[in-house]
This record gives C-alpha cells, structure tokens and sequence, in this order.
C-alpha cells in the first residue's frame, strides 16, 4: 500500500468521538491532524503493513502529517524483530515525534534481547535538544533497565537532566515513580537528598503515593519528604 492508501483507510477506521477525546489529551498535535483510530485497529493495520514489501516507503514519508501515521510508524517499526534494522528505523523516526502519545507507544520488542547496544543509543538520545528523544530515553531506562539489569548510574542519569519542557520532567517523574516500586532501598535516596527539581520531585511522589505497589508505610514517609517549590539539587 502507498501512504496515499493507507491514509484513506485511516479515515475508513475514524472515530470522530474518539477523535474528540484525543485532541484534548495531546495538546501538541492540532485538531484537524487527528484522525480518530483506536489503538486496537492501528496495531491490527500495523501487522498487516509490516509484512508489505513497500512499507518502507511509508516509513521513510516523514514528516507525516496526521498524527495517526505516527501511531502507526511507531507501531510498525515496534514490530521489527532485527534490532539493527530497527534501531536505524527509530534512529530515523524519532527527530519526527511531536507528541506523547506516541513516543510512548513506539516500543519494539527486540531491544529487550540487546541491552548493552541499546543503551549506547539511550546514552546518546538522552543528550538530545528534541523533547520526544529525550523522553524516549528516558522510557527506555525505565522500560528495560529497572530490574535485573538496573545499576544507579542509570538513575543518575536521569536525575542529572534539568529542563523546563513538561513532558521531560512528566517522563522523569514517572520514572523515578516506578523506580521507587521496583528499586525502593536504590531509589528513595535520590528524594532524600534532592536530586531532583522541585517540581518533579514532588510530581514522582505523588504518582508514588497514587501507586499499589508502594506500601502504605513508604507512602507516608514519601508524603514527609515534599519540599517547596525552591528546591533544586
């Protein structure tokens, strides 16, 4: 399929109610570049695409122009099970995500199986000037280097960040949240002797206290240590 037809059963699928929806969550992706397909239909399109011959073509029409072609690259490429065609395939894509949603989605399956190779991309992307490639690296150390392959320097990395762009800091926050639940003993030291701005700090431990998988005797000394709107390192 060319992008041409592939636009035209994007519209097949709308959803102009979802689309309504989405326009109000993704601030950053003007109204009339949203389509409107559910997530479930964009990942069962995205299967059949990634065993089109032509696909690249597709992938390689960026900047695309609604955002539910990024959803859909972004599921594409997730998919490939090459991790040095792929990484080259997110290399290439990420200078191109304007929005959460789907830098968050773009998750292929493969990194998990090269670690050590994809953390020298993660320590790259993390120094980036883009907003997106910066937040897709933090994901990445919070989606594959949180358990047995967690090491605090990962975590110094994250907290050495310092940046005035909310969906960097949102990214950081959540990061250190999940942290928390999975590396506590690790981790809590980074709010102890805030490590963080004062904003995410405070915005990691309320997404901490919202979180199941914090004890109830965790949340309450993580409640103790909010600090105001002043503190820095």
């Amino acid at each position: 399929m060319n992008r041409d037809e592939i636009v035209a059963e994007l519209f097949r699928m709308q959803d102009k109610k979802y689309a309504a929806l989405q326009t109000k969550i993704i601030p950053t992706v003007a109204e009339n570049r949203i389509i409107g397909v559910r997530t479930p239909e964009l990942r069962a399109f995205a299967k059949i695409l990634s065993k089109d011959e032509d696909i690249d073509a597709f992938l390689l029409s960026v900047p695309h122009l609604y955002f539910d072609e990024n959803q859909l690259h972004a599921f594409v490429i997730s998919l490939d099970k090459d991790f040095d065609k792929c990484i080259a395939k997110v290399e290439a894509f990420l200078p191109f995500i304007d929005n959460w949603a789907t830098c968050d989605q773009l998750s292929p399956k493969v990194f998990k199986k090269e670690p050590e190779k994809l953390l020298s991309h993660i320590k790259t992307w993390i120094k980036s000037d883009r907003i997106y490639t910066v937040r897709f690296a933090i994901g990445m150390l919070m989606q594959y280097f949180l358990d047995e392959k967690f090491d605090s320097k990962y975590a110094d990395m994250v907290a050495a960040i310092r940046s005035e762009e909310y969906y960097i800091n949102m990214m950081i926050a959540w990061y250190f949240a999940t942290a928390l639940a999975k590396q506590y003993d690790s981790i809590i030291p980074y709010l102890e002797g805030k490590k963080l701005d004062a904003w995410t700090h405070n915005k990691a431990i309320q997404k901490s206290v919202e979180s199941y998988r914090i004890t109830p005797e965790q949340k309450t000394y993580l409640k103790i240590l909010k600090v105001g709107r002043g503190a820095t390192r």
